[in-house]
């Protein structure tokens, strides 16, 4: 493997910097290449035999191109459907984001549990698989969001996330049987934790929600797993991290200057 390898990230679109930031914090010196597959939203509305060839076939193409060292599929829904296919076909590493259900049982106090997703996830057998492995005896509650990817987005180019939008998708959440017991929200969706701070406040002071309510991901968990995995190994760059993008390329460097903060200096299109 060359120095010069980089990490791979796919995303949909660019949730997966949430990852990316807390794999940062312990492999700075690592080179990285983020791929964002804008011409293949939403994952979250298409079948699972679609999504599983839209992954397999991006990641055999960025992966020949590229030669990455690694692979995260920095998205909870196409891990969910795609994580196994993936692995048996490239001879690289992968690495998947799913749901944090197992931190989030472990720290519940009252044994009650949400879940915010898109559809394409949270019906998957892979989190009821999840449930059953690490919170049993507990209550899942599921919500499907995929209207806060949007926001998420939103608030990268600039904007504000839209308070209604984010209030709607957590009284979702808590209006089901037994919510009023609910300490842990899972943000199954790599956007989601783009929006932590103002799912919180709107949480707390629009909808009267307790602040000792935790909103968790599965970010530095994620980040411990590659950086466990390519442990031992060198990087160096020979040149700028890049990101790549199968959409729009003007609408993609409309992300540039959040890009930047995330070590990212080369954006174009794949």
């Amino acid at each position: 493997m060359q120095a010069s390898s980089p990490i791979l990230f796919l995303d949909t679109g660019v949730g997966g910097l949430s990852v990316l930031g807390e794999v940062r914090k312990s492999l700075p010196q690592a080179p990285i290449l983020f791929a964002a597959d804008y011409a293949g939203q939403p994952y979250g509305q298409k079948t699972e035999a679609q999504v599983a060839a839209r992954v397999a076939g991006l990641l055999g193409r960025v992966t020949e191109r590229y030669r990455p060292r690694l692979a995260c599929i920095a998205c909870n829904t196409a891990s969910t459907i795609a994580l196994g296919m993936v692995r048996e076909v490239l001879e690289i590493p992968i690495v998947g984001t799913v749901p944090a259900i197992k931190p989030a049982a472990e720290n519940t106090r009252t044994g009650v549990i949400g879940l915010l997703g898109t559809a394409g996830t949270i019906r998957q057998q892979y989190v009821d698989d999840l449930e059953a492995k690490f919170a049993s005896g507990k209550t899942l509650l599921r919500h499907a969001a995929p209207e806060l990817v949007g926001e998420a987005e939103r608030k990268l180019r600039g904007g504000t996330p839209d308070r209604k939008v984010l209030a709607a998708a957590l009284y979702a959440l808590s209006a089901q049987d037994e919510a009023m017991a609910l300490d842990q929200v899972i943000l199954g969706c790599t956007h989601f934790p783009l929006l932590r701070k103002e799912l919180a406040d709107v949480a707390v002071h629009d909808l009267g929600w307790s602040p000792d309510v935790q909103f968790v991901d599965g970010a530095a968990g994620i980040a411990r797993r590659i950086a466990h995995l390519l442990d031992g190994e060198t990087f160096q760059r020979t040149g700028p991290d890049r990101a790549v993008t199968t959409g729009d390329l003007d609408h993609f460097l409309m992300l540039k200057p959040v890009l930047t903060t995330y070590g990212i200096d080369q954006i174009e299109r794949f």
